[in-house]
């Protein structure tokens, strides 16, 4: 079994995808070739914002709109520890600081009702807060209602991080939308992905969609060798959008089989495990299913036993960021996020992607349930 099955999803789309991919090899433009352009209108159109610039990654993603709103030295950025390092090092990576908040203990997105403490503390550190970076973890939208409300109390702008999130949305609007940007990952493991690296940025700021264009290619102006700023190499290859442009044929159609799995998922599973929460408002797009178990011994057990039946199983996330070798400079100790820190020890994810067959979900809750039987 597949944690995630990207080989039956090429056969559904092999003759689009080999389509797309023929083209680009007529017309040689590898490299801002016109499928670009072309990604990014449907992204664009898809998430409901004016603009959608591909980039590299899903860390440029984040990266690009920091730089193009000037972040760096002294200033203070809002996040959580519970997520993918990524979300974190671009904020290091410009010399700002990330300040790590702790999670809502049921949807395990960044806690609104923590928010307001982390910019106090960056205050007391002498930073001055700048942003906040919410995760749509697993797939599910943070609540932004709320987070957008904090953010222009204090004069901060949201990037929302939807590189699990895309194909979700709250209160009928997409993910991508929320905030002042959003950013993407087209990893192949995303429910959006590539056959390689990529990303995009979403938004509605005109003045910010061209500076972020100018930095995605080396900060250009006018001209290529008109460097008006500094910025990266950030270009999304062609080939790369060649693909996606075959995955959004029936990436709508995918999203609906992930909420059927993760729906069957639950109603098996949720009397012998916590099962994910998605509140009432968002649609996830549920780039991972993930369980709770008791503790930590009953998670390696169910594990060991799911590896014994030939069931991948992974753990997303064994150590929040706060306690990894590269953010212990900010003092943010065990116990200070004790959501995160508890999670993190009983949390696995169980196969999910759109092509999953019942029969194998059956098969994986009975293997859970025998299993915490004995």
């Amino acid at each position: 079994m597949e944690f995630i099955d990207l080989k039956t999803q090429y056969n559904k789309i092999k003759k689009q995808v080999n389509r797309n991919i023929d083209k680009v090899l007529e017309h040689g433009k590898f490299i801002m070739g016109p499928e670009i352009q072309e990604l990014e209108d449907r992204l664009s159109k898809y998430v409901g914002t004016k603009h959608a610039i591909t980039c590299s990654s899903g860390t440029d993603a984040l990266l690009i709109p920091l730089m193009a709103k000037g972040i760096g030295p002294g200033d203070a950025v809002i996040t959580v520890s519970f997520t993918f390092v990524s979300t974190a090092e671009v904020i290091s990576m410009l010399g700002a600081t990330p300040i790590f908040t702790d999670i809502c203990s049921k949807c395990f997105n960044i806690s609104d009702k923590k928010i307001e403490q982390s910019i106090n503390l960056a205050k007391q550190k002498g930073l001055k807060p700048k942003a906040i970076i919410p995760v749509d973890l697993f797939g599910q939208p943070a609540n932004y209602d709320k987070i957008e409300k904090i953010a222009d109390k204090h004069q901060m702008f949201v990037l929302e991080d939807l590189a699990q999130g895309f194909g979700g949305s709250q209160n009928g609007k997409k993910t991508g939308s929320f905030g002042l940007c959003g950013a993407t990952s087209f990893f192949p493991a995303k429910p959006l992905g590539c056959y390689g690296d990529g990303g995009a940025i979403f938004t509605d700021n005109d003045e910010l969609a061209d500076i972020m264009k100018s930095i995605r290619v080396h900060g250009k102006g006018s001209d290529k060798y008109d460097n008006v700023r500094i910025g990266v190499n950030g270009r999304l290859d062609t080939m790369q959008a060649a693909i996606l442009l075959a995955k959004l044929d029936i990436f709508d159609l995918e999203i609906k089989l992930r909420n059927k799995m993760a729906k069957m998922y639950t109603e098996l599973l949720s009397k012998y495990l916590i099962t994910p929460y998605v509140r009432p408002s968002n649609i996830s797009a549920w780039a991972q299913y993930s369980v709770l178990a008791n503790n930590s011994d009953q998670r390696n057990y169910l594990q060991n036993i799911l590896k014994q039946n030939n069931i991948p199983t992974a753990i997303y996330y064994p150590t929040p960021l706060h306690l990894q070798t590269a953010y212990k400079y900010l003092n943010q100790k065990e116990g200070t996020l004790p959501l995160s820190e508890d999670v993190s020890k009983r949390i696995f994810s169980l196969p999910m992607h759109p092509y999953l067959d019942e029969k194998d979900i059956i098969n994986i809750a009975n293997i859970i349930k025998g299993a915490l039987k004995n």
